[in-house]
Order: C-alpha cells, then structure tokens, then sequence
C-alpha cells in the first residue's frame, strides 16, 4: 500500500487492525525468530526445510506488518455520521423496484466490507449508487450483472 489513497474504517476496523498487528509483533516475529536459532543450530542451511519455512514465513509476516502499519497511516475513522443521507457509517434499508425485495446493508470502507454480513465497500457499484441520497430517493445502479432500481427507505 505505497498509494497515499485515504482508507475509510470505523473504530471497530481500526481496533483489530491493532489487535492484528499487535500480535504479529508480539507473538509472531518472536516465534518465528526463535524457529530460525533453532533451525540454523541444526548445521548446513542450504539443505534445511526448516529454516527455509521460517524464512518464508518471516517474509509472509514482515510483508503483513508493513501492510497493517500502512493501513493505520492512512486510515480516516469514520465517526460522526449524518444519517439525512446515505454515506460511509451509515446502515441503509433498500427495496429493490422490481422484484419489492428488501435489504439492510452498512456501507463501510472496502477494507472492512464483508458481504456475508451485509457491511458493503462505499467503492461497490450499489453504494456508489446511492451515496448521498435521502429516503425515499429512487436510483439506477449500474453493475456487473446489468442496470437495476433501487429505492432508500430507511437510514439509520
């Protein structure tokens, strides 16, 4: 993450990013640098799988670290939210128009999205849509899967 891009999350994100990177100092990078004294104690490296796999998995930490600390530099804690209009922090109850389904999702920042949940990126194709409408505002929103209406019925 070497852009300087604006990350959204709420507290609740910007708390286990911490607790992540918390314990890849703490608990992690100890472990690991302990598994390579003990496999650079067995002898010859270049034919020890063991010191091969702490390495690897030394890289794999080292990268994740630098992602989380760049995550948190360039993180914007979502706090007061404006619940007149759609926008990031915001819980909105939709309908769709044709078929009069209805759906409550989050719009939270694309690191934090997670579908299974209904917490949807504010870069996806129906937040896009509907950011900075009010209830009852009717939208098209254009998406992979074709054009289709959708209407705010709640903000929260």
């Amino acid at each position: 993450m070497s852009e300087s891009k604006e990350l959204y999350l709420t507290q609740e994100g910007i708390d286990q990013i911490r607790e992540e990177l918390d314990n890849l100092i703490q608990v992690k990078r100890p472990e690991i640098i302990s598994a390579l004294k003990d496999a650079r104690a067995q002898g010859d490296l270049s034919e020890n799988a063991e010191y091969d796999a702490a390495r690897t998995e030394q890289a794999i930490v080292e990268s994740r670290i630098k992602e989380l600390e760049a995550m948190l530099e360039h993180a914007v804690v979502i706090t007061k939210v404006d619940t007149d209009t759609v926008s990031i922090g915001t819980k909105v109850t939709i309908e769709y128009v044709d078929d009069k389904e209805q759906e409550e999702y989050s719009i939270v920042g694309s690191k934090e999205a997670d579908p299974f949940t209904n917490k949807i990126s504010n870069e996806s194709p129906i937040a896009k849509a509907i950011m900075g409408l009010k209830v009852g505002e009717i939208v098209s929103v254009d998406s992979p899967n074709g054009k289709y209406d959708v209407k705010i019925l709640a903000i929260n």
